[in-house]
């Protein structure tokens, strides 16, 4: 099977019953999760951009590329799978990485923010009898250009809710576009 392959629903799990789309309902439907919530965030900004023509690729210095533009998606929530008496701390990771070379199978010498800019996705439902990930009214994007980033916050390896607010406005799904494309100029 190709890597860049995208699988449809109905493919069949060779020697067995089973199709991908009952592989992916049984381990991919806790949108909740840690990982899978960032993974969905992904497919959300890319959505948004018109750009998830291709699979994502794990590991890689950046999540997507948009005229040009390479991309780094981060989610956070006030709400876990985990949930407990209390919310989550919002924090995004913005912390410097080496840079995974596939061809080679080795990293860059130096770690750095490789992406031209940042959406950073908060699912911002406080109430667990309502929170349901895939309302797009309940999550909020804040796009930012790494210079900004590199500017005033050079080291850190998070960024705190209150930070972020500082440095731009919270959008909505109908927005990401447009707010990418504007500082993408």
């Amino acid at each position: 099977m190709n890597n860049k392959m995208m699988l449809e629903a109905e493919t069949k799990i060779a020697g067995t019953e089973k199709t991908m789309l009952d592989f992916w309902k049984w381990g991919f439907s806790n949108i909740l999760t840690n990982n899978l919530r960032g993974i969905f965030a992904e497919y959300i900004v890319g959505s948004a951009l018109g750009v998830v023509n291709q699979s994502r690729i794990e590991w890689d210095a950046f999540d997507l590329v948009y005229k040009g533009k390479k991309i780094e998606v981060k989610s956070s929530a006030y709400i876990q799978s985990w949930h407990t008496d209390r919310f989550s701390k919002v924090r995004f990771d913005i912390g410097e990485k080496k840079e995974y070379y596939y061809e080679t199978y080795t990293y860059s010498d130096e770690p750095k923010r490789h992406a031209d800019l940042y959406v950073f996705c908060l699912l911002k439902e406080k109430d667990v009898k309502l929170i349901n990930p895939i309302d797009m009214t309940q999550w909020e994007f804040y796009v930012v250009l790494t210079k900004e980033l590199d500017q005033h916050f050079p080291k850190q390896k998070s960024i705190s809710l209150s930070s972020l607010n500082k440095t731009t406005q919270p959008s909505n799904y109908e927005q990401i576009k447009i707010m990418v494309d504007e500082l993408c100029i």
